[in-house]
């Protein structure tokens, strides 16, 4: 009985020291996603798939996101919530867990749509800016981040908001589990919360 359950504790040592992440790569305003588990790579956005028709789905699925997403830049008093509620916790699950999550590769360039409005954008910009420069320092002595770069500019004759680069991130299964738990619930209570306080000005003028 007792190798038995020297086995077991030997496979959930070894399934916890698996290291898994997930790869985004942006183009312009399409995305591919990627989840990596150990040396492999496996595609889950958008769906692998041959053929005319596939294409065809492809490119209305495309369209329908892109209508989808068309939306006004978040307002700064979200992201400012946002930070307040999620920071405090997720800075203690990271200091706990020390420098077993990796973020490789960190390659970001944000060009924000300014023609719409201009005013907006240049706040927008300015916020991200003040973001990086706050933010950076401490993730980078939380986190393991290999060579960051990050780029934030404005092109006033475009209303799009584009990206470009690659983001990876990457821990042991152990360590995933853990930082789940430690911030994962603070995460939800907020978002709960936000769509509550969405929703009430709409329930309000119904």
């Amino acid at each position: 009985m007792l190798w038995i359950v020297g086995i077991l504790a030997a496979l959930v040592v070894l399934i916890c020291c698996i290291r898994m992440g997930v790869l985004v790569t942006f183009a312009g305003q399409s995305a591919v996603v990627e989840l990596k588990i150990a040396l492999f790579h496996i595609q889950c956005y958008p769906a692998k798939e041959n053929g005319k028709a596939a294409q065809k789905q492809a490119e209305t699925a495309a369209k329908a996101v892109d209508k989808a997403v068309k939306k006004e830049l978040p307002k700064f008093e979200d992201i400012r919530e946002a930070a307040k509620a999620l920071w405090p916790p997720l800075r203690r699950a990271l200091g706990r867990l020390g420098r077993g999550i990796r973020v490789d590769p960190l390659d970001l360039r944000v060009i924000l749509g300014g023609a719409r409005d201009p005013a907006q954008t240049a706040r927008m910009y300015g916020y991200l800016h003040a973001g990086i420069w706050t933010i950076m320092p401490a993730m980078e002595e939380l986190v393991e981040i290999r060579k960051p770069y990050l780029h934030v500019g404005v092109d006033y004759e475009n209303t799009e908001t584009i990206l470009h680069g690659q983001i990876g991130i990457s821990a042991r299964l152990g360590t995933l589990l853990r930082a789940a738990l430690s911030a994962g619930i603070p995460a939800i209570r907020w978002f709960l919360q936000h769509r509550k306080n969405m929703s009430a000005p709409t329930q309000a003028a119904a």
